[in-house]
């Protein structure tokens, strides 16, 4: 999430939001946003309903929910969606904003 953060600026320079859901309680789950400043939504998901509905998978033997990108457009189409294989596997961010910049280009057109 510290990529994201640090790079929430230019998310929303792109007409986007960030929006992470996480599998703490809320009141975990804010406390964690308070304390780490984090500028963008955080959405608590204990009962897994997000990851469900967007197929994210869940390992155990690697520490639980495997991380997920998910675009979604203005419309609610998903437009992308990228699925770790481990912890370590996400896109840095500006593979999210080329296609945030593309998919910008296509509703201007």
């Amino acid at each position: 999430m510290a990529q994201l953060r640090g790079d929430y600026d230019e998310f929303r320079a792109r007409r986007s939001e960030v929006i992470v859901a996480g599998p703490e309680k809320p009141a975990a789950f804010k406390a964690y946003w308070r304390k780490h400043k984090m500028p963008f939504v955080g959405l608590p998901d204990p009962k897994h309903e997000i990851l469900k509905r967007y197929g994210q998978e869940v390992k155990l033997f690697k520490l639980g929910r495997m991380p997920a990108q998910v675009i979604v457009d203005r419309h609610g189409q998903v437009r992308f969606v990228h699925y770790g294989h481990s912890m370590r596997d996400i896109p840095v961010n500006i593979e999210i904003l080329t296609i945030l910049d593309n998919l910008n280009a296509e509703d201007a057109e």
